[in-house]
């Protein structure tokens, strides 16, 4: 049945939004490969992005089941056809692979494959990857095999694929940047917190050491306070350990992550952390990143400035179908103004940059005396 060019205008539009819109190396790889199969009507696709010693760092198939590609076997290295797409500019269109003086046979559990098309993802002079598709499906009355239509489709599709992929590796980059500022960021919090606390420890300690003969009731009481300097350095190592711990979220998802975080912290802090989580469905990687950084930072506040014996952390569907977080503690407050007139912004706009980024809002409800309540919200997908 032939759709018209309104359906395949509307295809081709939403097989290139999905592109743009993945953050992720890998889902973008999915995307493209899923998308190029549905739209030229192939029975298999896929999508290799090589490595620098002759073989493929990822390959990515559709058509082929979980099963049949572990009995396949080790990726392939870079020969026959596949090295043709990767060193020439030119498509590569078989009638029959088989055929080609190039083809080099395939292992015993890989699928017959026949017609072909196929051609590098190219971002200026870097090969990015080799994206073929095998076996079209012919509606009866057409000639078999791909067609000069389905060769300019798919090098449209590889042009857009390469401006995915090249944004999903400066966001990763991007990512890993942010990592690094925040384990740095860190570290100077390590060093002057429990550097701080060590000292003042220390110089307690020799206090206690001078009053233990001439005045034993205050040398307790300095013995006392050394105690306490203890605990507190203790809580802030553990803060920062656990920050600097890798969150699992590629693995576990932003709920599991979220409340493996909260128990954390109240195992390592006096006063009470608890979570809570109601009819939250997994989101875009980049808003669940964006919803654990800042539950991150508003938990670091809490239990570092604020003084509460609790603190609240919820994560529940929000009206439009997205994520509300908030994380509410009953401690001393503050004055938003004040704070940010002074300079000492608490992370506040970190946390409105992320709520941003992914797309949301950010509020921060605070007062002296009053607790305070941040709320992010990011939109449905």
């Amino acid at each position: 049945m032939d759709h018209g060019p309104r359906t395949g205008l509307a295809a081709v539009s939403t097989a290139l939004l999905a592109m743009s819109r993945r953050l992720e190396v890998q889902d973008v790889l999915r995307t493209i490969v899923v998308s190029a199969r549905e739209l030229l009507d192939a029975e298999y696709a896929a999508l290799g992005v090589p490595d620098d010693h002759g073989g493929f760092a990822q390959f990515v198939v559709d058509g082929i089941t979980e099963d049949q590609w572990r009995r396949i076997g080790p990726l392939p290295r870079q020969h026959g056809i596949l090295a043709a797409m990767l060193h020439q500019d030119a498509p590569q269109r078989l009638a029959d692979v088989r055929q080609d003086p190039r083809f080099e046979g395939w292992p015993a559990a890989h699928p017959d494959m026949s017609d072909f098309l196929g051609l590098p993802v190219r971002d200026g002079e870097e090969t990015l990857g080799a994206l073929f598709l095998a076996n079209k499906r012919t509606a009866a009355g057409r000639e078999p095999g791909f067609t000069d239509e389905d060769e300019e489709l798919l090098s449209l599709l590889a042009q857009h694929a390469a401006i995915a992929l090249t944004n999903a590796r400066l966001y990763e980059r991007s990512r890993e940047l942010t990592i690094a500022e925040e384990r740095s960021r860190l570290a100077h919090e390590l060093h002057d917190a429990v550097s701080q606390k060590l000292f003042s420890l220390r110089l307690t300690a020799q206090a206690a050491t001078a009053l233990v003969d001439r005045d034993p009731a205050r040398a307790k009481d300095e013995l006392h306070q050394v105690a306490v300097l203890a605990a507190e350095a203790a809580d802030e190592l553990r803060a920062a350990v656990t920050e600097l711990r890798p969150a699992a979220l590629d693995e576990d998802g932003l709920v599991a992550t979220l409340r493996n975080h909260v128990r954390v912290l109240d195992r390592a802090h006096t006063a009470r952390v608890t979570f809570t989580c109601d009819g939250v469905r997994a989101l875009p990687a980049a808003q669940e990143e964006a919803l654990l950084r800042v539950a991150q930072e508003a938990l670091h506040n809490a239990l570092r400035h604020s003084g509460a014996d609790l603190v609240e952390v919820t994560l529940t569907r929000a009206p439009g179908g997205g994520a509300l977080l908030r994380v509410r503690d009953g401690g001393r407050g503050f004055s938003p103004p004040t704070v940010r007139k002074a300079g000492r912004h608490l992370g506040l706009v970190s946390m409105r940059d992320r709520a941003a980024g992914a797309g949301g809002r950010l509020d921060v409800r605070s007062g002296p005396g009053a607790g305070t309540t941040i709320e992010m919200e990011v939109p449905g997908g």
